[in-house]
């Protein structure tokens, strides 16, 4: 594992090597600076700039995300490279399901910018059917695609609430999970935009769970009279977001987990010391740095989001830190193929926590494809992604007669990718892939269209031999 995280470092120094030669959002920036004249004769001043169609959402949260104002004045060679940079922002608000963006010459010196935006439907009563499962092969094939582990929820939800970008959402879950929360997060309170605010409170009781990792897999024990998991949590939560690509999040959490007493005889380390209960406060930062195309699935750029948890317990729990790093470099090569390297890495103390508050590899999130059906628990871990694509289809059907869906983009990426990684673990109970180097690979079908939807069809190879498809609805 020494050998794996070495690389891995490694590795990491080239990526953010490449990202500061080749982040295209700052070429871009760069170029711009450059590309102002001396000469009056070959700038023009932005007179004004004036938004229509925005019918909910405020004028000030789009002029926000642009880099240009008006009275400033620039080259007229840079004015095409402008307009596709702030019409990518203003996409990536993800308030809109077109935006458009003209100059209109008002004279030789002065031009008007003219943004036109479609609002989306923001209000979603939404009724949703999600799988308990880590994916959806574990659900299909080692639980018999059982609909009893399915999860209904119910949602009435605002994503731009009061035009102003703010997020309000009432929700519950019945079936395999139930859970009621109330959540709130307000991007902007001052008149800078750049401080925000949030808070929310859920409450989540399971009559199943699992209670340990054999041999990198999950087993499972419930009741059907009582919920034999529980977890009541309180979030208040602080947002910095100095320039358009850097957010700094600051929250403080309490949070109460609760076990059946069967639970803990089958696991008498889920919770510290035997434990039924575990309550501890939770100190939590993150910064994003987001330095990409498109925020939903990016195709050029560099993203870094880093995190550091630090818990303490009120009842015997201890403490428990961990720091989380992600970094992502995508890059256009030449014509339609995209390539990307995505590394995302954790390291725990302590090393030997309750098991409870582990985790590790095989999660919703992080994970080596070709291993979806394995849980790799380790308070280390290290993942390498890399992705060669080829924009096969992108396409927008045009003229449907629904206000907020006029336009259906979609787009098609058939793909080959590589993946090793790894987990350390001093204790894994008899599970095989902990404290190795992992590695897989295989080619696959990206799907991306409106409202963020994606969908990832990949047919995988692992070094044990093992293949098969796997389908995911979410990134890489």
């Amino acid at each position: 594992m020494k050998y794996f995280l070495s690389v891995v470092v490694c590795l990491l120094c080239a990526v953010a090597s490449f990202a500061q030669q080749d982040n295209p959002i700052r070429i871009a920036r760069d170029t711009l600076k450059r590309q102002v004249p001396d000469s009056l004769e070959e700038r023009v001043s932005i007179n004004a700039i004036v938004v229509t169609g925005n019918k909910h959402t405020k004028e000030r949260i789009i002029l926000r995300e642009m880099n240009v104002k008006a009275g400033d004045i620039v080259g007229t060679d840079s004015l095409t490279s402008l307009v596709n940079l702030n019409r990518i922002r203003i996409q990536n608000l993800e308030l809109f399901n077109e935006v458009n963006i003209s100059i209109v010459r008002v004279s030789s010196s002065e031009v008007y910018w003219r943004i036109e935006v479609q609002e989306r439907w923001y209000i979603f009563p939404e009724v949703s059917l999600k799988l308990a499962d880590r994916n959806f092969n574990v659900w299909w094939y080692e639980q018999n695609h059982d609909i009893k582990r399915a999860v209904i929820g119910l949602a009435l939800s605002h994503f731009n609430f009061r035009g102003n970008q703010e997020k309000l959402s009432i929700s519950t879950q019945v079936g395999y999970t139930q859970k009621f929360g109330i959540n709130y997060q307000r991007p902007y309170i001052d008149k800078k935009q750049k401080h925000g605010i949030g808070i929310s409170v859920y409450d989540t009781r399971q009559r199943e769970t699992y209670y340990q990792t054999d041999s990198n897999r999950l087993d499972f024990a419930g009741s059907r009279q009582r919920d034999v998991w529980g977890m009541f949590e309180a979030n208040l939560s602080y947002t910095f977001r100095p320039a358009y690509s850097t957010r700094h999040l600051f929250q403080l959490s309490y949070r109460n987990y609760r076990i059946a007493d069967t639970i803990r005889d089958l696991n008498p380390n889920f919770f510290a010391g035997g434990s039924t209960r575990a309550d501890y406060l939770e100190a939590f930062f993150r910064i994003d740095i987001n330095r990409v195309d498109n925020w939903n699935y990016p195709l050029r750029g560099f993203k870094m989001v880093g995190t550091s948890t630090n818990r303490v317990g009120l009842n015997g729990f201890g403490f428990q830190v961990f720091a989380n790093v992600e970094m992502g470099y995508f890059h256009n090569p030449v014509g339609r193929w995209y390539w990307n390297a995505i590394f995302r890495g954790r390291l725990m103390l302590p090393e030997r926590p309750a098991y409870g508050f582990l985790g590790g590899l095989g999660g919703s999130t992080d994970y080596l494809r070709g291993y979806e059906y394995y849980v790799i628990d380790g308070p280390q871990y290290a993942l390498l992604r890399l992705d060669l694509k080829y924009e096969a289809l992108n396409y927008t059907i045009k003229g449907i007669p629904i206000r907020v869906l006029s336009a259906i983009p979609i787009r098609i990426y058939p793909k080959i990718f590589a993946d090793v990684g790894g987990a350390r673990n001093p204790r894994p109970f008899n599970s095989t892939l902990n404290n190795r180097l992992l590695y897989s690979g295989g080619f696959g079908l990206d799907l991306v269209t409106a409202y963020q939807i994606k969908l990832r069809l990949e047919y995988a190879f692992n070094h044990l031999g093992e293949k098969g498809l796997f389908l995911h609805t979410n990134s890489e």
